[in-house]
């Protein structure tokens, strides 16, 4: 077959050792070939990249295996050799002929005749970037799983803290969780560390916390809820806006309405 690169590199790469097999030319028209053996060590990879370069290696093909080829392939890639990482099933030897040198001269081969594709490997900024996003991808599952695991065991201990606390890992969710691991008992005061969002002091949390009565609180819309509980004013009437908008829009919102935009008031409770 024909010869593409005449000084061309193969590297088996394990966990404790690498074995490199380069293929030059003899000078007589022939093939050369060497296998030397380097400790995967930070010395020993320099000590492999000095001798590829004093072999005048043009290419070097290094097996995808685990993680093990990555401080390789950041040494040689330090000293401007083409490299080149291919996938382990396109270098498969017959079953049962597997060696680490057989393994070196078998990849230092087949790129002597163009004959690997190899696989792509980003430059080292975006490998940066890469381990950044994947270890935040990680982290966010972890915590996905943590609130889901406390979940369960609240539900399990019959507390009801979901149904009250939209995030039970938010703020009003851990003051609670803290009371409770203090010992807190009481469902009034335990239903009085709900910040707005959890509408503290409403009918719904009263009930699910177990409180007789709900007390003069504003809740999250800033009406109390002693008022919109003992109001009897008429039903607001839906009136479209000017602009032509859906049936279903709010009319205009009075200066005596605090914030929910009602004409006469809350609705009857």
């Amino acid at each position: 077959m024909e010869v593409i690169y005449e000084r061309c590199a193969g590297l088996d790469v394990g966990k404790d050792e690498v074995v490199a097999c380069v293929r030059v030319p003899d000078g007589a028209g022939g093939r050369r070939q060497e296998v030397c053996t380097y400790p995967t060590f930070s010395s020993g990879l320099e000590s492999l990249a000095e001798w590829l370069q004093d072999h005048d290696v043009t290419q070097v093909v290094l097996e995808a295996t685990g993680q093990y080829w990555k401080p390789i392939w950041y040494v040689l890639e330090e000293r401007g050799l083409e490299l080149l990482l291919v996938n382990a099933r396109h270098v498969k030897l017959l079953p049962g002929r597997k060696t680490d040198v057989g393994d070196a001269a078998w990849l230092c081969e087949l790129p002597e005749h163009g004959l690997l594709r190899g696989s792509f490997v980003p430059p080292a900024a975006i490998r940066e970037l890469r381990d950044l996003t994947r270890y935040r991808k990680r982290l966010i599952q972890a915590h996905t799983a943590e609130c889901q695991r406390i979940h369960k065991i609240l539900e399990d201990a019959s507390i009801r803290l979901g149904s009250v606390a939209a995030d039970v890992l938010g703020v009003s969710g851990r003051a609670m969780l803290r009371a409770l691991l203090a010992g807190e008992r009481d469902p009034g005061v335990l239903a009085e560390l709900a910040r707005a969002a959890c509408a503290r002091g409403s009918p719904s949390c009263a009930r699910r916390c177990g409180v007789a009565s709900a007390p003069t609180t504003p809740c999250w819309c800033g009406w109390p809820w002693t008022t919109w509980s003992s109001w009897s004013g008429p039903s607001p009437h839906w009136t479209p806006r000017s602009t032509g908008s859906s049936p279903r829009s709010r009319g205009p919102v009075t200066a005596s309405t605090p914030s929910l935009g009602w004409a006469s008031g809350p609705p009857n409770a």
